[in-house]
């Protein structure tokens, strides 16, 4: 009744499996394996120093990443405010055209110096260079704006355009060389 049966059925034939799509990529690791990771994860450094030291490592790591992805504009290190695709598609909107708030900073920089001059014509000058600069800039932001809201809703109709008008405006003040992440288009390209 409960002995083994001796007699011999047909081999069951093998079922060819095929490799799914979305896979993990790599073998399932033997349990000899998975027990050493997961003793070697068990060990946490004994002192103070070496857990800092550690998490000091972990952390140069990590700032690594998150350079090199600000300068290749890899979405999987960049911080969240510069993530996604329409993020994406607002910075290249600005990079490709030379913005009024891009030359705000020098321009700044010679008023201050000519403001140093105790001239009639300096403060004229200073005056004149200081409205034009700063309506310049609004207006220059204003067109921006409105091309990065239609670009979003051509590109992206079920996108939010919520938080954009801020980060158009503020990447465009900047001065280009730096930029971060750095620009991926240039002046007058396509995107």
């Amino acid at each position: 009744m409960f002995r083994r049966n001796n007699q011999t059925d047909a081999p069951a034939e093998p079922i060819p499996t095929e490799p799914k799509p979305d896979g993990k990529g790599r073998p399932t690791p033997t349990r000899k394996e998975a027990e050493a990771a997961r003793k070697a994860a068990l060990k946490s450094p004994t002192s103070r120093k070496d857990l800092a030291r550690a998490d000091r490592d972990r952390r140069a790591k990590d700032r690594v990443k998150v350079r090199e992805a600000m300068s290749t504009g890899d979405d999987r290190y960049l911080p969240a405010r510069d993530k996604g695709p329409v993020r994406r598609l607002v910075r290249n909107v600005v990079d490709s055209r030379r913005n009024v708030g891009e030359y705000l900073m020098p321009v700044l920089v010679i008023i201050l110096l000519v403001s140093l001059v105790r001239a009639p014509w300096a403060v004229t000058a200073i005056y004149t260079l200081w409205l034009v600069t700063i309506v310049g800039t609004i207006v220059d932001s204003f067109l921006l704006v409105r091309r990065v809201k239609r670009e979003v809703r051509e590109k992206f109709p079920e996108a939010s355009t919520r938080g954009l008008t801020g980060y158009a405006i503020l990447r465009s003040t900047q001065i280009r060389r730096l930029r971060l992440p750095k620009p991926q288009v240039r002046h007058g390209e396509s995107y």
